[in-house]
């Protein structure tokens, strides 16, 4: 079996596949800011932190770019899959991340749950493995594009699990 995308002669909707995905992508990272205090939250800044732990700003700067690499890449998997129906798995995890990443939120500064959250963000960080596989079917450099993202989320998962074993 061949992951060879069959391309129809005709894709003169495609841009409205490439903006659900942007759409999707948006609203997880405004829902995420909306819950998210960081500096301004007194529950977070109560909390004793881990080394390493970066500035706030740090996050306002690296999250819209990893939104926007995650964006990006998907754009150019359904691109070269001419319609997302054509890989249903790919775009199931690609929207399952989404899923996934926005709960983060909710579960660490809305609901205050940390451990909840690091559970969320192991299930996460799987998952994003999974779509880099399933991208790398389509295109290397969409997955190639997904290792900042991995990264990041590595780095969360320690921040995540040292306010935890802290608190």
């Amino acid at each position: 079996m061949t992951t060879q995308a069959v391309k129809p002669r005709n894709n003169k909707h495609g841009w409205l596949s490439d903006f659900v995905i942007l759409l999707a992508v948006v609203i997880i990272a405004g829902a995420g800011a909306l819950v998210s205090g960081g500096e301004a939250d007194p529950w977070y800044q109560a909390l004793n932190k881990p080394p390493f732990n970066p500035p706030g700003y740090l996050f306002g700067i690296v999250w819209p770019a990893l939104y926007f690499l995650m964006a990006i890449s998907a754009i150019i998997v359904r691109r070269q899959v001419s319609y997302v129906e054509y890989a249903p798995t790919t775009f199931g995890i690609f929207y399952l991340q989404l899923c996934f990443n926005g709960a983060w939120s909710f579960l660490f500064f809305f609901f205050h749950r940390p451990l909840w959250a690091l559970i969320d963000l192991t299930g996460l960080w799987f998952i994003i493995i999974a779509m880099m596989f399933h991208f790398g079917k389509y295109s290397k450099f969409a997955a190639f594009l997904l290792l900042p993202y991995l990264g990041w989320v590595t780095f969360a998962a320690y921040l995540n699990g040292m306010i935890v074993w802290l608190n």
